[in-house]
């Protein structure tokens, strides 16, 4: 038997992935997770290439998506090394981002237990938007983004937790609706999408003025294009899921500002 050819048992899988084998039972009946053989003793057994299929069932677990929703990013995604790639890259930046948090608060802990000075570059470090100043600055240009950064430093923790927890609603909603099969130009999506126009016009110092057709429809083709906004919204299909009902709703906005 080579290495290609060896499987695991589901108690090895259990414990290795931390679930239980119910669990790995209940993927495998409602089509997630078939077993690649079953022993005569009625065990189920899973090659490398369901251990690939689980590896990417628990990455999007993690990103709080419901079984429905799994299903389709991966019935949608056929190319698992691209996906993988995609969703390696996010995690790579995520991994970033704590790094520096955890690099913030032991520096933060060490100083107060010491009796230091604490330093605020060193206190806040991992906690600002501002990795992103490059990157906003070429795409929509330096003005944007000093008024990005004075209108989000305006913000209270509180306002700062409300905005991101109302996208974050906003993105299950769409996960939700997406998993449920509705129609990306069915009143239900489309109430959703007349929130998410309302939570980007909270920040209309950002974009320049209410939202348009031309940048509804521009943030639609962004959120497909970028691996790091389509995680937001479950990955590949669910971004083309939100693009698509952004063009619907796009038809009754103004074309430009």
């Amino acid at each position: 038997m080579t290495a290609n050819d060896r499987d695991w048992s589901i108690q090895e899988i259990a414990r290795l992935a931390g679930t239980t084998s119910r669990t790995l039972r209940h993927y495998g009946e409602v089509g997630l997770l078939e077993p690649s053989r079953i022993g005569s003793n009625g065990y189920r057994h899973y090659d490398q290439n369901a251990l690939v299929r689980l590896q990417r069932i628990l990455l999007l677990r993690d990103l709080g998506l419901g079984l429905p929703a799994v299903a389709e990013v991966l019935n949608n995604e056929t190319d698992a090394p691209r996906a993988l790639q995609n969703h390696l890259t996010w995690l790579q930046r995520e991994q970033q981002r704590l790094a520096r948090q955890i690099a913030s608060v032991e520096t933060t802990l060490t100083a107060m237990e010491g009796g230091e000075q604490l330093m605020a570059e060193e206190i806040l470090d991992g906690f600002d938007h501002t990795q992103y100043k490059e990157e906003v600055e070429q795409r929509w240009g330096a003005d944007a983004y000093a008024k990005s950064d004075a209108w989000w430093r305006s913000k209270s923790e509180a306002e700062k937790k409300e905005y991101h927890e109302q996208h974050a609603q906003i993105a299950r909603d769409y996960a939700a609706a997406h998993s449920a099969g509705a129609d990306a130009a069915s009143e239900t999506v489309q109430a959703i999408v007349a929130r998410h126009v309302d939570w980007l016009n909270l920040s209309a110092s950002v974009t320049g003025g209410p939202i348009t057709a031309q940048r509804l429809n521009g943030y639609g083709d962004m959120y497909v294009a970028d691996p790091r906004f389509a995680a937001n919204y479950g990955g590949q299909a669910g971004a083309e899921y939100v693009r698509d009902a952004f063009r619907v709703y796009a038809s009754g906005l103004p074309l430009v500002e």
